[in-house]
């Protein structure tokens, strides 16, 4: 079993930067495959980016590639988002998963554990 808490969420303005972190418990996240994930009011949760297990494979959405960016620290258990040059279309409830694989995937229906989201504010 794993838990997933994000935090770094907030308000900000457009051009601004924020970085999420993720943090999370038991002793194989190293393992784990990191996605994360993202729902606007009103629209389907949509794929942000992933991270292997080692760190030397990421993906990224179209809409993100360039400005954000996916990390981790196994040493400390955590899986990070930076996000620079946000936009208000950014605006959404970010939510991390992991699921116990050597894959990349992008795809919400393959992971096993979320956090409960942290929500990003871009105004305009």
């Amino acid at each position: 079993q794993v838990q997933l808490v994000e935090s770094g969420g907030g308000l900000v303005q457009a051009g601004a930067s924020l970085r999420l972190s993720c943090a999370a418990s038991g002793r194989t996240f190293k393992s784990y495959c990191m996605g994360w994930f993202r729902r606007a009011p009103g629209k389907e949760r949509e794929f942000v980016a992933a991270i292997s297990w080692s760190g030397g494979s990421t993906t990224y959405a179209d809409s993100v590639k360039g400005r954000f960016t996916i990390s981790r620290d196994n040493a400390k258990n955590t899986v990070y988002l930076q996000m620079n040059s946000l936009k208000p279309e950014d605006t959404a409830v970010y939510y991390c998963a992991a699921r116990n694989t050597i894959l990349l995937f992008t795809t919400p229906s393959n992971y096993d554990y979320w956090g409960q989201g942290t929500q990003v504010t871009v105004s305009s």
